[in-house]
């Protein structure tokens, strides 16, 4: 397979930062057990991970490919290491918001060099297309595992024990290993670099971006879907525990489940790519997500759910409440794929600064908003607030495929 090296260590740091920025919604629940913080308090930990993702994103992403590509992924993979070999001697909450603060600028080198690199190992629209619904894909499957790693470190008798810290040993040799394997891979990256630009000439052909009305569109549909996917991923565990009342570490493994119905979801949009046009997946996915909100929540009220229940004997909307996960995954590599495979290579870095940026506020805010929410109302209303931006998603994408179809006629 051509570039398969590359290709394969881009999965990996893919893998190894899932872990990472998903495990919020674990370490939120076990910040209230462990150390007594408020679910509105405990929610600040998405925003010391998405603005400096948003803030990094918004400085480097210009001008990131004379940086290096390969070198920004390293330097990501080494501050992540040192971070977590760190984590298993913390006692007090700051060391999480500062865990989080480092991964959240380390994502931002990751995520821009990945997207960047995704135009240097592709030749055509579709495969682009493809290979990031597979990357995305792998992305999940990611958080699958990191949700059923930190639940193996988890104390059920204690909750107040903080031996699920140790996760971070294993967590430090992973970042270590993908940290090793980039190092002894090639990659060209000729193509990401504008040779007739210096540097106030990148921060020019990044503005120009913001001239175009699909990318504007596309930057609404971006901060809307991970408005409505980071508010589900990182307050599941919780709403399991409060709301189904199920141990802690099935909570977890809740979360678990959601990642592989995402993961599932996005190997699916990496094959369906290929046979259809991203507005009709988009479109199929954000109406039956929505339609499955409306049947699956109502079935969480008033339900009564021994303390010795496993996955086993779970009563169904356990099961089928992650699992509405598989519909709302396509969605986020559909519309990057799209917008990416439509502009020239040596503005995918710039482009990919955008979609960070705008996917980590719209992360942030959705988690805040979650939360808040949750504690002062129900888990239930908050997530049926998701009606909201789904919503508007779907009309902004709607807008969005007209405009490209115009711009091509």
């Amino acid at each position: 397979m051509k570039n398969f090296n590359i290709k394969a260590v881009l999965f990996l740091n893919y893998f190894v930062f899932a872990i990472l920025l998903n495990s919020v919604g674990t370490v939120i629940l076990q910040m209230q057990q462990n150390f007594g913080i408020s679910k509105s308090s405990a929610s600040v930990l998405e925003g010391f991970k998405d603005l400096p993702i948003a803030i990094c994103s918004f400085i480097l992403a210009s001008f990131l490919p004379k940086i290096g590509i390969k070198n920004s992924m390293l330097i990501a993979l080494f501050l992540v290491s040192c971070m977590c070999f760190v984590m298993p001697f913390s006692n007090d909450f700051w060391f999480f918001k500062l865990l989080f603060t480092i991964v959240g600028i380390s994502f931002a080198l990751i995520k821009i060099s990945v997207f960047t690199s995704i135009g240097l190992v592709t030749d055509t629209d579709k495969e682009h297309s493809s290979f990031m619904g597979y990357l995305e894909g792998f992305f999940m499957i990611g958080v699958l595992m990191g949700n059923v790693l930190f639940s193996l470190f988890i104390d059920d008798h204690n909750p107040r024990s903080t031996h699920w810290l140790n996760v971070y040993w294993v967590l430090g040799t992973l970042s270590t290993l993908s940290f090793l394997f980039l190092f002894f891979s090639k990659l060209d990256e000729h193509e990401a670099k504008s040779e007739k630009t210096d540097l106030l000439g990148d921060l020019r052909n990044s503005a120009s971006l913001f001239s175009y009305k699909k990318v504007l569109f596309f930057l609404l549909c971006a901060f809307l879907f991970v408005l409505v996917e980071q508010s589900f991923q990182t307050w599941t565990p919780t709403f399991y525990k409060e709301i189904l009342k199920v141990p802690t570490s099935m909570s977890i493994q809740a979360g678990a489940v959601l990642a592989g119905a995402f993961a599932l979801g996005r190997f699916l949009s990496g094959f369906f790519s290929k046979k259809f046009s991203w507005i009709y997946v988009v479109s199929f996915c954000v109406v039956g997500f929505a339609i499955s909100i409306l049947l699956v929540l109502p079935l969480t009220h008033n339900i009564h759910i021994d303390t010795g229940t496993t996955w086993l004997n779970a009563p169904l909307v356990v099961y089928l409440f992650p699992l509405m996960g598989g519909l709302l995954a396509p969605i986020y590599p559909s519309i990057n794929s799209v917008i990416l495979a439509s502009i020239p290579k040596y503005l995918h870095s710039a482009m990919s600064g955008l979609i960070v940026v705008f996917s980590a506020i719209g992360g942030t805010i959705g988690s805040i908003i979650t939360g808040f929410v949750f504690q002062e109302f129900s888990g239930q209303q908050a997530f049926y607030l998701s009606l909201i931006p789904l919503s508007l998603l779907i009309i902004s994408a709607i807008i969005m495929n007209k405009l490209k179809i115009n711009h091509k006629k």
